[in-house]
C-alpha cells in the first residue's frame, strides 16, 4: 500500500477538492471549500487528500487541536469522503495512509463524526468496517428525527389541529433569502431567553453561505398580518431536506405556526425529497433527549436515525496491514 500518498489541503487543491465532493458518494455541500472556510478563523484546518499514484481516491475534511484531529468540529458531520469509483481495497489503503500520516505528524487520536447514511448516494459503509478493524471507540450517539417520504407515516391529529388553527388565523408561508427578520426578531431573542445561547451561524455568516449556495440554503417564514411569527432555515441536499434552525414567537401554541410551517414543508415543498430530517434533539453530549421536542417531531411521522461519533488511535493503522487474503 506504499503507493498511497497523503497531501495536506491548501488553496492550490481547491478546485480538485470541490470537484471530488461533487462526484463523491458520501458528501454534501457542507464539504465544499466555500462552506468549510466561512469559519476558518476559528479552526486550524487539517483536511487531507489521499492519492493512489496520481488519482485522488479519498478526502478527509478535518481540523486539528493539539494532538487530536477532528472531522470536522465546524461541520454537522464528516468522515472519509469516497468517490463512487473507490472500491474497498482503496478505501482501506487510503484510511491506513491517513492514520499513518497523522501518527507521523504527532497526532494521537482521530475523532470522526460520521455522515448519517441518509446522505449517502451509494452504499458507503467502508468507514464503519475500517473503524471496526482499527478498534475505534464509539464515544457518542445523537438521534435525529427523520421522515422517509416514500413510506411517510400519517401526521398525528394533534399536529393537524395546529394546522387548522393557523389556517383560521390567516397565516401564510414565504420562502426567501432574507434571513434578517428571522434571525433578529425570532431566533436570536428565543435562544438568548431560553438557553442563554446563540445560533452556530451569525446572521452575517448565514447570509454569506446562502449567497454561495442559494439553492441549498433557504429561509421559510410564517407570516401573520405582514409580521413574522415563526420560521425555519433549511439545508437542502440531493436526498435530504434538513432543518437547520426552528423557532417561533410566544404565540406559537395559539397560532399553530410551527405545525402549519412543517405541514407545508413536509407534504408540499419537499415531498419529493427522499428524506425530511428535523435534526437532533439531544443534550449533554447525546446522553439526554429533549423529550417534548422529540415527541413534537415524531408526531409528524419522523423516526430515529443514529448520528455516530468515533475515536481511533492513529497507531492502529498497523491493524490494516493484512486485511485481504
Amino acid at each position: 500500500m506504499n503507493h498511497f500518498k497523503v497531501e495536506i489541503y491548501n488553496s492550490a487543491f481547491k478546485n480538485v477538492w470541490n470537484q471530488f465532493v461533487e462526484q463523491s458518494k458520501n458528501a454534501t455541500f457542507l464539504f465544499h471549500r466555500s462552506f468549510m472556510e466561512y469559519h476558518s478563523d476559528r479552526f486550524e484546518d487539517a483536511s487531507l487528500l489521499v492519492f493512489k499514484d496520481t488519482k485522488l481516491v479519498a478526502m478527509l475534511p478535518a481540523n486539528r487541536v493539539e494532538d487530536v484531529v477532528y472531522s470536522h468540529q465546524g461541520l454537522s458531520y464528516g468522515g472519509l469522503v469516497l468517490s463512487n469509483k473507490t472500491k474497498i481495497e482503496d478505501a482501506v489503503g487510503a484510511f491506513k495512509a491517513i492514520l499513518n500520516f497523522l501518527e507521523e505528524e504527532g497526532v494521537i487520536k482521530l475523532q470522526l463524526k460520521l455522515l448519517p447514511k441518509i446522505y449517502h448516494s451509494q452504499p458507503a459503509d467502508e468507514i464503519n468496517y475500517l473503524l471496526f478493524l482499527t478498534e475505534a471507540t464509539r464515544t457518542r450517539v445523537d438521534v435525529s428525527a427523520t421522515i422517509y417520504n416514500s413510506e411517510a407515516l400519517k401526521i398525528q391529529g394533534n399536529r393537524m389541529e395546529g394546522v387548522k388553527k393557523a389556517e383560521k388565523q390567516g397565516l401564510w408561508l414565504e420562502a426567501e433569502q432574507n434571513f434578517n427578520p428571522f434571525w433578529n426578531n425570532i431566533l436570536l431573542p428565543n435562544l438568548e431567553k431560553r438557553h442563554g445561547a446563540k445560533p452556530v451561524h451569525s446572521l452575517e455568516e448565514i447570509e454569506m453561505l446562502a449567497a454561495n449556495f442559494p439553492e441549498k440554503i433557504v429561509q421559510f417564514n410564517v407570516m401573520k398580518d405582514n409580521k413574522i411569527v415563526a420560521g425555519a432555515t433549511m439545508f437542502i441536499t440531493d436526498n435530504v431536506a434538513h432543518v437547520q434552525y426552528i423557532s417561533a414567537n410566544e404565540d406559537k401554541q395559539q397560532l399553530g405556526s410551527l405545525d402549519f410551517l412543517f405541514h407545508q414543508l413536509i407534504t408540499s415543498t419537499y415531498r419529493e425529497k427522499k428524506y425530511f430530517d428535523f435534526g437532533v434533539s439531544n443534550e449533554n453530549q447525546g446522553k439526554n433527549i429533549n423529550k417534548g421536542l422529540q415527541y413534537w417531531k415524531e408526531c409528524f411521522g419522523a423516526r430515529t436515525i443514529a448520528n455516530e461519533f468515533y475515536e481511533v488511535n492513529t497507531a492502529n493503522h498497523i491493524n490494516l496491514d493484512s486485511v485481504f487474503i
